[in-house]
């Protein structure tokens, strides 16, 4: 069974990375990968903190709360699973120069911008239909660029998700 979904999932990551030569998707991704790097979700989440009105700071908190709390497990699963990434395992694959070494397991990219963007879907509802794009997009980027396989990015989503709404109602709580 896990073979098979293995090969499913290597499918997947084929076609979306079969794009990579692609100009406007190339620009697109390899800009908005970097929405869930760690300069940027670290950069926002305290700008927000300190720019935010005071009636929204708490969940501006809850976000930086969310991006620091989700690493930790991110840390350790990337360590019990130490998988490689796809573009060393998958033949014709594609990707940027210099790409990240360390195992692949959840998305750490993914993992971030959920975490800092589910506070803000939980307090303004209205702004899913933007938010949850974006992260989809940044989760995407990662598959596109040839760093991550699909089920790195839905575990990165789910735990960044499942940390930022946590986040969310222990300070609302």
């Amino acid at each position: 069974m896990l073979h098979v979904f293995y090969g499913f999932e290597c499918r997947v990551f084929q076609k979306v990375n079969s794009h990579f030569d692609k100009k406007l998707l190339n620009l697109f991704f390899r800009y908005v990968t970097h929405i869930g790097g760690a300069r940027f979700t670290i950069a926002v989440t305290l700008l927000l903190i300190i720019f935010s009105p005071r009636e929204t700071r708490l969940i501006a908190i809850a976000s930086a709360l969310a991006l620091a709390a989700s690493h930790i497990p991110v840390h350790f699963v990337k360590l019990l699973f130490p998988r490689k990434r796809p573009y060393l395992i998958i033949e014709k694959s594609k990707f940027p120069a210099n790409p990240l070494q360390d195992h692949s397991f959840p998305s750490g990219h993914t993992t971030a911008v959920f975490s800092v963007l589910m506070p803000y879907i939980l307090f303004f509802p209205q702004l899913s239909f933007v938010l949850i794009p974006l992260g989809l997009c940044v989760g995407l980027s990662r598959i596109y660029l040839g760093l991550h396989y699909p089920s790195d990015v839905i575990a990165g989503g789910i735990l960044g998700s499942f940390t930022g709404i946590f986040c969310f109602y222990l300070l609302w709580i």
